[in-house]
């Protein structure tokens, strides 16, 4: 199973942080699947690629640490596909979602650590 996460220290307050990043993602081109206030589920539209490629992403929003200008998330992109190439449809995905998130106009990006 491929897996990558990625952590973000954002300057934004929590609450506006969780619709923008809902909007985000559906930018690209995921599909909302659960989300509550400190999670969000997100997976590829059904058809574009196989479902073993089919890529899942979550999003932690880790309201303890936040203040009322800086927000930190972690991001974990995965599928069920084997990461047997360094270049698999989740390592692209995940380096997708990592630029958006890293070069969005709606926040201010203070730390981006990828793992």
């Amino acid at each position: 199973m491929a897996r990558y996460t990625c952590s973000f220290t954002i300057g934004l307050s929590i609450d506006r942080l969780q619709p923008l990043l809902l909007e985000l993602l559906q930018g690209c081109d995921l599909e909302i699947q659960y989300y509550k206030s400190d999670y969000i589920l997100a997976r590829e539209i059904p058809g574009n690629v196989s479902f073993s490629k089919s890529v899942k992403v979550e999003v932690f929003i880790d309201r303890s640490s936040a203040t009322e200008t800086e927000s930190r998330m972690s991001v974990i992109v995965k599928n069920e596909e084997l990461p047997i190439h360094l270049e698999n449809h989740c390592r692209k995905m995940f380096e997708f979602v990592k630029q958006e998130i890293e070069h969005s106009r709606h926040w201010h990006l203070i730390e981006s650590l990828a793992g």
